[in-house]
């Protein structure tokens, strides 16, 4: 056995070890731990910084180079005020949530003194893979530990030196209350995630974050469940009734507000009957915002002349499959609001998807036909966000088809078993409800919210 795998399988062992002790504690220790949290990382924030700033300093270089893009430098600093406040707010924000586990969701009497209850719990052990945000190990750690979930955390490695500093401090405070400080863990190589991919016996869920070929490089290598969160390819259709003033803030908004983000607008789509009236209006309204128009040949010829030929280009096909993460937005007319679905669904990344009309039946046939994480309506694609919807933060964004789908929050982090128990002096079988005249289930609903037992 390889040295990288022995160590991978300690790691995950250890997990697993810590996930199941912490099992048996007060749902309460898991606020009082987040608080500890919090409290160190506050105490420790000039020394954070001062260790974000190496990896800015280290990754300048990367960028000049064109091996780093700007849109992950951007994610990669905690230098703002506001964003490091935001990390802080965000581990309180999780704390004052509703506790997700030992929540019952259907319960049935099966026969006298014989009860089932569906209750929710942890999945057991995560592990996460992210890019250059380092404040993802803080989000992530947050609502793993108040999920009841033991994660394995492996950040990118341009945030090295952030990342590692924000993992000891937070084993540190773990390490003053029940939670074994291995309850949540670091990882730092490729080959670590190679090594701990097959780590099937102790992991119970992947979870990477980042492009599509990410995604689909880590379904190949394991046999544990992948929830994946690929790429933001986001679509905005402007519907033939759209308003001029609603369209130009909605539009501005979903693709200047953070252009480096997943849920970022990629794509807009033009309502052929708007090439001549609020086409030309928008598309200055986005030149003079400095945003890269990419134009198939109608939107291109419908921009009024000598406008900012500097940030117009021509598409081509490629164009809109691509995920650009910068103020640039590829253009396309479309003829009808089923063609506007149907190329949403055929080249969405299905994260995203908005439409801005005043029609109701329209509303009704996009948010239906739209197969997307995420379908609004006259509503910025910025939204889409875990601590919008209210999850506190999120562990990413889901654009698959499992138990959770978009911002995986702690509803996402959670599943259920099934308990049942018989109160009855000697116990139930299953055979005296399959004999000849015997026994009947009677499913007679049962209201509660937690098990009682």
């Amino acid at each position: 056995m390889s040295s990288s795998l022995t160590a991978a399988e300690t790691i995950a062992r250890a997990a697993r070890e810590a996930y199941e002790a912490s099992q048996l504690l007060d749902p309460q220790e898991r606020d009082l731990a987040l608080f500890k949290i919090r409290d160190l990382l506050l105490e420790r924030k000039q020394e954070i910084l001062e260790a974000n700033q190496k990896d800015l300093d280290a990754a300048q270089p990367l960028v000049a180079s064109g091996k780093l893009s700007s849109s992950l430098f951007s994610r990669l600093s905690l230098q703002s005020p506001s964003k490091f406040d935001t990390l802080l707010t965000g581990i309180t924000d999780v704390a004052a949530l509703p506790c997700p586990t030992d929540q019952v969701t259907y319960a049935r009497e099966l026969d006298e003194d014989l009860e089932l209850y569906r209750v929710t719990c942890p999945i057991g052990v995560l592990l996460v893979i992210f890019e250059a945000r380092p404040e993802v190990v803080v989000n992530i750690a947050a609502l793993a530990l108040k999920s009841g979930n033991a994660a394995i955390l492996k950040p990118g490695r341009e945030s090295a030196h952030t990342t590692s500093i924000l993992s000891s401090l937070i084993q540190q405070a773990l390490s003053s209350t029940p939670f074994p400080s291995t309850f949540i863990q670091t990882v730092s190589t490729r080959d670590e995630i190679s090594a701990l991919l097959s780590q099937d016996r102790y992991i119970d869920l992947v979870m990477p974050r980042g492009g599509a070929a990410l995604v689909r490089s880590i379904k190949d290598q394991t046999k544990i469940p992948v929830m994946g969160h690929a790429d933001g390819l986001c679509h905005l259709y402007l519907d033939e009734s759209a308003v001029k003033e609603k369209a130009e803030r909605i539009v501005v908004d979903s693709k200047l507000n953070y252009p480096a983000a997943c849920n970022s607008l990629e794509t807009l789509l033009v309502h052929s009957s708007l090439l001549s009236t609020l086409w030309p209006s928008l598309s200055l309204h986005l030149l003079a915002n400095n945003i890269t128009l990419i134009c198939d040949p109608p939107t291109l010829s419908s921009i009024p002349s000598n406008s900012s030929p500097h940030l117009l280009l021509a598409s081509t096909p490629e164009t809109y499959h691509t995920e650009h993460l910068s103020p640039t937005l590829s253009v396309m007319v479309v003829g009808s609001l089923s063609e506007a679905i149907k190329h949403i669904n055929s080249h969405s990344s299905h994260h995203t998807d908005t439409i801005v009309t005043e029609d109701e039946k329209n509303v009704s046939v996009f948010t239906k036909g739209v197969d997307s994480a995420g379908v609004f309506v006259n509503a910025s694609t910025r939204f889409s966000d875990g601590f919008r919807y209210g999850f506190g933060t999120e562990v990413g964004i889901s654009t698959g088809k499992t138990h959770a789908r978009g911002p995986v929050g702690l509803d996402g982090l959670c599943i259920y078993k099934y308990l049942v128990r018989s109160k009855a002096e000697g116990g139930h079988t299953a055979g005296e409800f399959q004999q000849e005249g015997g026994k009947k289930l009677v499913h007679k609903v049962i209201e509660a919210t937690k098990a009682p037992f």
